[in-house]
């Protein structure tokens, strides 16, 4: 599966200009048909607390866009969005859209970061999602997700072989995004693709480091610091036998708690 990680300065509660650069990006550097291109956590307003502008109203510009998108250059994208579900909090959500542009998929951020207040604001997800696409079962997580061990588990139990975190995951914790991507690939013998931004809001600046991380925790691509288009070819012949020769996920056993 050929990977596409999109990584750039979110221009802030800005739609066009986000959707203007995700066009640039791509129309630069276009990506193989049938690659998944990646965006990040929120990619059209950065992570505003601003529900009212965050929350995409209906029919969504947003939802619109990345269906033009996938259809115009025949690619899978996986995108994060503020669901618009009229009288509800909105879900901070990871969609999949196919190559004819319909929305296949959506997964719901499991973990509201509650230091931000997104857990007062936005209903959280309840539930895993697993996808198959280009011959891999996926699954999407997004930001502070990372930090549960236990979501990405359950999607491993559930047949996950990708696991893709899209997120604003601020400078200051850098060292802890690197860290965890690379424990979540190697606890769960999979390929973990993390997919940040970069620049800054006007609360934090963002380190970048989109990175892919193949099932041995060692990094295969890395975006660094700036704005770019990160490509990167997963191998599933070579997850399959990882876990074949050492079987690590065989052997767990269920954890048990006396009553």
């Amino acid at each position: 599966m050929n990977i596409v990680a999109l990584q750039w300065d979110l221009a802030w509660e800005d739609r066009s200009a986000n959707f203007a650069t995700v066009r640039r990006l791509l129309d630069s550097a276009p990506p193989a048909p049938g690659s998944l291109v990646i965006l990040p956590e929120m990619f059209a307003t950065g992570f505003t607390m601003n529900v009212e502008v965050a929350r995409e109203p209906s029919p969504s510009p947003v939802e619109a866009f990345l269906s033009e998108i996938a259809r115009g250059h025949q690619v899978a994208l996986l995108a994060g969005l503020a669901s618009g579900f009229p009288g509800a909090r909105p879900r901070n959500e990871a969609v999949f859209v196919n190559p004819e542009g319909r929305i296949v998929s959506r997964y719901a951020k499991r973990q509201p970061f509650s230091p931000s207040g997104e857990a007062a604001l936005f209903e959280a997800g309840g539930a895993s999602v697993v996808l198959e696409w280009a011959g891999f079962q996926v699954s999407p997580l997004v930001c502070y997700d990372l930090r549960f061990p236990e979501l990405f588990r359950e999607a491993v139990a559930q047949g996950a072989e990708v696991l893709v975190v899209i997120a604003n995951w601020p400078s200051k914790r850098a060292e802890h995004w690197v860290t965890l991507l690379r424990a979540r690939a190697i606890e769960n013998q999979a390929y973990v693709v993390g997919v940040n931004r970069c620049g800054r809001d006007p609360g934090f600046p963002y380190p970048g480091r989109s990175i892919v991380v193949d099932p041995h925790g060692d990094i295969v691509a890395d975006a660094g610091a700036g704005e770019t288009a990160l490509k990167a070819s997963l191998d599933r012949e070579a997850l399959v036998q990882w876990r074949r020769d050492f079987p690590a996920l065989r052997d767990r056993r269920a954890s048990s708690c006396p009553s």
